[in-house]
Order: C-alpha cells, then sequence, then structure tokens
C-alpha cells in the first residue's frame, strides 16, 4: 500500500489515504496503453464516408452510340466512371472500424493509466468538490487555487453543479468512474480523483 495526500478545495492537505500497488502502481508497459488507446479511436471513428457507385447514379442505361465506326472512344451508358457526373470507382461505403481486445488487457491497460499518473506525482485525490451554486465563475477559482490547466475529475456519482459549471471551460473534462478509461486519463496532464470515487475504481478492476 502507498500513501497518498489527501486535499481539499483550497489546496490544504487535510488527511492521507492508502492507495492499492495492484492498482496505481504496477510497471507500465507503452505497448498495452497504445494497444488499448488505438482500439478506443477505431471504436469512435464514425465510418460514414460513402459515394456513389456506378450503379447508384441516376440516369439512363442506354449505350451512348456505336461501338465501331464514329472514331470515338468506346462508350456503355452515361454512368461511366470516366465521364462527368458518372459514378465513383472504389470510393468508401459505410463502414465500421470498431474491434475489441480481451477484457484483461483492458483491464491492465487502465491500472497502467493509473499508475502512469501516480508514479509521475499527477495524481491529486480531493476529500470532495461541493460547489454552493452551477456557475463557471466558482469552479474556475477553484481549479486556479489548485493551479491546475487540462485535468479529468473522477467522481462517484452525479454531481450536477461540479458538471454543468465545469462544461463550458476547456481542457477540463468530469466523468464519473464507471466511465473512466485508459484514452481520457493519458490525454489530461492531471487525473484528479474524489476521494469517494477510489473505492468505486478499486472495486471496478478488482472484480
Amino acid at each position: 500500500m502507498s500513501l497518498i495526500d489527501v486535499y481539499n478545495l483550497n489546496g490544504e492537505k487535510v488527511s492521507q489515504l492508502e492507495l492499492t500497488d495492484s492498482i496505481f502502481n504496477i510497471p507500465v508497459k507503452p505497448s498495452v496503453l497504445h494497444e488499448v488507446v488505438t482500439m478506443q479511436l477505431a471504436c469512435r471513428r464514425a465510418g460514414s464516408a460513402s459515394v456513389k457507385h456506378r450503379s447508384d447514379v441516376r440516369g439512363s442505361t442506354r449505350k451512348l452510340f456505336r461501338q465501331k465506326g464514329t472514331g470515338r472512344a468506346r462508350r456503355g451508358d452515361i454512368k461511366s466512371p470516366l465521364l462527368r457526373g458518372g459514378g465513383s470507382i472504389f470510393g468508401p461505403d459505410p463502414r465500421s472500424y470498431s474491434y475489441k481486445v480481451p477484457k484483461k488487457i483492458k483491464k491492465l491497460a487502465l491500472k497502467m493509466a493509473l499508475s502512469s499518473k501516480t508514479i509521475n506525482n499527477n495524481l491529486i485525490v480531493i476529500d470532495k468538490f461541493e460547489l454552493e451554486e452551477a456557475k463557471t465563475k466558482n469552479f474556475i477559482a477553484v481549479i486556479n487555487t489548485l493551479k491546475i490547466k487540462k485535468a479529468l475529475i473522477i467522481t462517484e456519482k452525479l454531481n450536477e453543479s461540479l458538471e454543468l459549471s465545469s462544461r463550458n471551460v476547456p481542457d477540463i473534462k468530469v466523468m464519473r468512474f464507471e466511465g473512466l478509461n485508459v484514452y481520457d486519463i493519458l490525454k489530461y496532464d492531471k487525473l484528479i480523483l474524489l476521494e469517494t470515487s477510489i473505492k468505486g475504481i478499486e472495486g471496478r478492476l478488482t472484480a
């Protein structure tokens, strides 16, 4: 077990917390992280690129002119890909880019991402994040006090005032622990965990 300091919204140390070494302090393998992040980004691709092929273009199927005797190149119908307004050759069709990696690899990569933040001192634990009202100004004041610029904030449950007051702040994202993923952890410089969310994360990764 490794100890980490717990802070309040004023940046003051209030207590210490024990973190499970099998989750927050394991060797990091970039190849595993790369595999899972690549999978996540592939699954996010829309795959909606599409063109009209020869059979999709509207037009007559009549042969434009006779095959021989005109001195011109041979022509079929007006939908030929060689003519203006004709169909496209080898263009993209809607498809899915998503694929899966084994659950054990996904879980291992998530542990490695958390460990990388701990090892590099980019993990911050806060006892609670309660705002009196959903105002961006109040949220920015707290962020400035904690000296944070680009961070992912993980909560245990719905925190409406926090989520509403932070949604217009660039480089800040609030997420519940159920949605925690490798890509978002690595994307942001700092990882801020509410003290109550740690049990949920540990329960998810030890199950």
